[in-house]
């Protein structure tokens, strides 16, 4: 079972990767009536989050710049942005990254208990398994979030 979470996670990766490849660089920063942000923070905020929870789950560290916390954690929105976010290009070399990252994971990696459970809300995650499947569940909403943008944007 493990194998199959972390071969979901590759291609929920590959399926953001590819939808990205179409949209322009202008594209990324609309904010369509009645979403919070933009399809650039979006992608920001996945990728800040999965940097986040691979730290959580296997100790790696951080492969991202320090800013993304700023641009993309939880309650940050565009409009409140007083330096400029990375590129599309930027973006997408990032989810890549990360992409190839998860050719390292190995599924009893997964079983892994954490040093202490990760609390969000009233969910509670116990080991690196949990809270990288919950990583993906994150991301697939997200990737909802930016497919419903696009339809609005096109």
């Amino acid at each position: 079972m493990s194998q199959s979470i972390i071969h979901t996670g590759k291609v929920l990766r590959q399926i953001m990767i590819g939808q990205l490849q179409d949209v322009s660089e202008s594209q990324m920063d609309i904010q369509p009536e009645g979403f919070h942000n933009t399809i650039r923070w979006n992608i920001g905020h996945m990728v800040y989050w999965l940097d986040k929870y691979s730290s959580l789950s296997f100790g790696s560290p951080s492969a991202i710049p320090a800013q993304y916390e700023t641009l993309f954690n939880s309650g940050t929105k565009p409009s409140d942005w007083t330096v400029t976010p990375p590129s599309k290009a930027e973006l997408l070399a990032m989810l890549s990254d990360q992409l190839s990252s998860l050719s390292d994971l190995a599924p009893e990696m997964l079983e892994q208990r954490l040093q202490a459970p990760f609390e969000m809300g009233p969910f509670q995650f116990a080991t690196a398994g949990e809270l990288f499947n919950f990583a993906l569940i994150h991301e697939a909403l997200h990737l909802g979030v930016i497919s419903s943008q696009l339809k609005l944007i096109k």
